[in-house]
């Protein structure tokens, strides 16, 4: 008889902490998108644009920390198609990345479902086409991930949130701008900008006396843009899901790739402001604007514009080198242990990348270290699990920029799970340039002019720099990060020049250790699409 109680109350104690479990776990959020094409006028010339679920710009994400997002892609367009989720780390799943290094693209009238935790993130992200060139046409959204209820935020609180994505944009297709790439011939300047795919007719309405969040990303694919609201100053809260410092700011200037969040309170008067987006370092100077409209307004902006600064690239650098956007201890979580000292850590291993404009075989191309990456049939992560040769091999491009004659190649980095690694940044191009690392942030820890040697290393901050996941480049210049490569996988480290991409500024990192654990990576999924050497496995 007490044996049958103790299994009563045993079942019973099991039972409680199964419906525990079941309700402890975090929320999942399921997506249907189909994408297709359609037609729009963003500059007032209809042309053909990337929809999904007949939205442009696409339907935007809005999750909480943690949360599992199931997002169902059905390819309606005539080409292969994926998409990956700009800044979202995919903890131990790089399989999720939405590369062409880690995953098959998606067949044109077929679906494939991305199944991903937003695993310990707050902040400002967006995803777009990986394929091609097809960003330059749409497919583009925001994923805005808030904070769970339990963790208070670093700064006051506000009435509402505004999304904003801004970008330029080219009224020639996809196939006409891979047509000239392919050609030889750089892109010429954008056509104009948008903010959330309109030219001049974005309207955010709010209440005077209010403070409101501004989420903003530059999601363009070759153009710096400088932001302004006339009348009204940006307090910096968010830079790409890590806290800053909340300086205050008459303008931000926001590279291709990059994500801020600003509080901005209304006290003007009653009226219509201009909400002002406005290119950097190009000749002639484009620009769009957008409405902030307090309620009740029925009075139009006043002229002139609010004028961007004139400031130069040099004084940039300056500026980048004295603001320093300081990381809180907290993020998503709290962290108990305070701070990370990443300027404390042994750095194991030095990358100097550096970026040219070259000609191979008489074409246009790009590269890193004399390699300009182009994509195998195979994708890096598959061959990777599968151990299938022939698709690349570890450290074929060197750590350092190399004399050697600039060819085409798979460069892949191998790397160890945990190395602290610092990465220079070379921009020997007159252009500036942004850069990206999926699977992981990094502290940017110093810029300069010329070219790097390591007597530079004493102007870096290894105190309080800024976490993030992309950075820009000076023309001529440097930047050096620190990263700490704790997410096993293969990682995209690209331009988000897209065009300078497409044409073979890129690289992987295969972060990697010899435990096949899941503590450590997860098993390849069983939706996973096979191509090339992988077809029938």
């Amino acid at each position: 008889m007490k044996q049958v109680i103790f299994l009563q109350v045993l079942l019973g104690i099991l039972c409680c902490f199964s419906i525990f479990c079941a309700n402890a776990e975090d929320p999942y959020r399921y997506y249907t998108w189909v994408v297709t094409y359609g037609t729009r006028a963003p500059l007032g010339v209809y042309q053909r644009v990337i929809l999904i679920n007949n939205q442009f710009p696409g339907p935007p994400i809005e999750a909480v920390t943690n949360d599992n997002i199931i997002v169902n892609v059905i390819n309606q367009l005539d080409e292969p198609f994926l998409i990956t989720w700009h800044g979202i780390k995919q903890r131990k799943a790089s399989w999720q990345d939405g590369v062409l290094g880690t995953n098959c693209p998606i067949p044109p009238h077929s679906n494939w479902t991305y199944k991903f935790q937003l695993k310990d993130q707050i902040g400002t992200y967006m995803y777009y086409p990986s394929t091609s060139m097809h960003r330059a046409i749409g497919g583009f959204g925001a994923v805005n991930v808030n904070q769970r209820s339990v963790i208070s935020i670093p700064y006051p609180a506000f009435a509402g949130d505004f999304t904003l994505l801004i970008g330029d944009w080219y009224k020639a297709g996809d196939k006409a701008l891979r047509k000239r790439l392919n050609s030889g011939l750089v892109l010429p300047l954008p056509d104009g900008l948008l903010i959330n795919g309109l030219h001049k007719s974005s309207v955010f309405t709010g209440q005077k006396g209010k403070t409101y969040r501004f989420r903003i990303t530059n999601v363009g694919i070759s153009t710096s843009i400088n932001f302004r609201i006339q009348g009204h100053s940006l307090i910096l809260v968010e830079v790409e899901g890590s806290h800053s410092l909340q300086e205050v700011y008459e303008s931000i200037d926001i590279h291709p790739g990059q994500s801020i969040t600003a509080l901005v309170t209304l006290r003007g008067a009653i009226k219509d402001y201009y909400i002002v987006a406005s290119t950097r370092f190009t000749k002639p100077i484009l620009t769009t604007t957008g409405i902030l409209r307090y309620q009740g307004s029925d009075t139009p902006p006043s002229l002139p514009l609010p004028i961007a600064p004139t400031y130069h690239v040099h004084w940039s650098m300056k500026q980048a080198r004295t603001i320093r956007l300081n990381l809180t201890a907290n993020a998503a979580r709290p962290n108990p242990q305070g701070t990370f000292h990443y300027g404390q850590i042994n750095i194991v291993r030095r990358l100097v990348l550096a970026n040219a404009k070259v000609k191979i075989n008489g074409k246009l191309r790009y590269t890193v270290n004399g390699i300009s990456y182009v994509d195998p049939t195979t994708p890096l992560k598959l061959a990777d699990w599968f151990n299938i040769p022939g698709v690349f091999s570890l450290n074929n491009i060197k750590d350092l920029p190399t004399s050697r004659p600039p060819a085409l190649g798979v460069s892949v980095f191998g790397l160890t799970l945990h190395d602290f690694v610092e990465i220079v940044f070379q921009n020997t191009e007159p252009t500036i340039q942004s850069w990206h690392l999926d699977g992981s942030s990094f502290y940017v820890v110093g810029y300069g002019g010329g070219k790097w040697t390591t007597a530079l290393k004493k102007r870096y901050n290894l105190v309080d720099a800024i976490s993030r996941h992309t950075v820009q480049v000076y023309p001529n210049s440097w930047t050096a990060v620190l990263v700490s490569l704790d997410n096993k996988g293969m990682w995209n480290l690209r331009s988000q020049i897209w065009s300078d991409r497409f044409l073979g500024k890129q690289t992987y990192l295969r972060v990697w250790n010899d435990e096949k654990s899941l503590y450590t990576e997860t098993d390849i999924p069983p939706n996973a699409l096979r191509c090339g050497k992988t077809i029938h496995l």
